[in-house]
């Protein structure tokens, strides 16, 4: 038996199915804006689209990151590499003594450099030029000495002094002390810190009796120094100067 339709049952199956479609493209369009909104990290929209008055264009792009700025963009500043700073080396004004040993560069004359030690007599040999006075001279002037003497054998010659090790700057210890002797000052030093590195004053020295034999132009002069009262903090220390004798008792 075949099933009929009329006409009202048909209007009502059409409008049925036309109001469950709407349902569904309805739900679709009325999504949350602020949940996708934070799923595609843009700002909040307002009801009709637009950002909010109080965000401005600026406020909008805050989120993003910045672009690295290219190395041709002038606007930027760049950062610039200081300059190593040079090692430090002896003063052009220390003068050359007995004993040192220096060095003696001539440019492109690898023969007539070397290593070379100045002798009791104050003087130093030089291949070619010979013997070469230099105790009391400053490294500058012992340059000028060796380029005048050079410029006959030597086309231009540029002479380089460096003074390698410092021998002649000496003072002295004696007496009841750990290590007397000679001590080499390649440094500004006290008395106290000389007698500290040669073990200080032996058990049965008399500290508080010692002193300082210092040559002043032509005679010698005695400096008193209380040891136990400058360890004590109740005296001061003294400066060692090159030739001072210090005396243990």
């Amino acid at each position: 038996m075949g099933i009929r339709f009329g006409v009202g049952s048909a209007s009502l199956v059409l409008a049925t199915v036309i109001s469950g479609l709407v349902c569904g493209m309805s739900a679709q369009v009325q999504t949350p804006p602020a949940e996708k909104a934070v799923e595609s990290g843009l700002p909040l929209a307002s009801a009709g689209g637009n950002p909010p008055a109080a965000m401005t264009s600026a406020d909008a792009k805050a989120g993003a990151r910045p672009a690295e700025p290219s190395s041709g963009d002038s606007s930027v500043p760049q950062r610039v590499k200081a300059p190593a700073t040079p090692k430090g080396k002896v003063e052009d004004s220390y003068v050359v003594g007995v004993a040192d040993s220096l060095f003696i560069s001539v440019w492109k004359e690898p023969d007539l450099s070397g290593a070379v030690v100045v002798r009791p007599d104050g003087i130093i040999t030089v291949p070619v030029v010979g013997d070469v006075h230099v105790a009391g001279m400053t490294t500058p002037q012992v340059q000028d000495l060796l380029t005048g003497k050079l410029k006959d054998v030597v086309a231009e010659p540029q002479v380089t002094v460096i003074v390698r090790e410092i021998r002649s700057r000496k003072a002295y210890l004696v007496g009841k002390v750990g290590r007397p002797g000679s001590v080499p000052l390649t440094s500004p030093e006290t008395v106290l810190q000389i007698l500290a590195e040669a073990g200080g004053p032996l058990q049965f020295a008399k500290p508080q009796k010692m002193y300082v034999l210092r040559t002043v132009g032509n005679h010698q002069k005695r400096i008193e120094f209380n040891y136990k009262k400058v360890v004590a903090g109740s005296a001061p220390d003294l400066d060692v100067l090159v030739g001072d004798v210090i005396v243990v008792p």
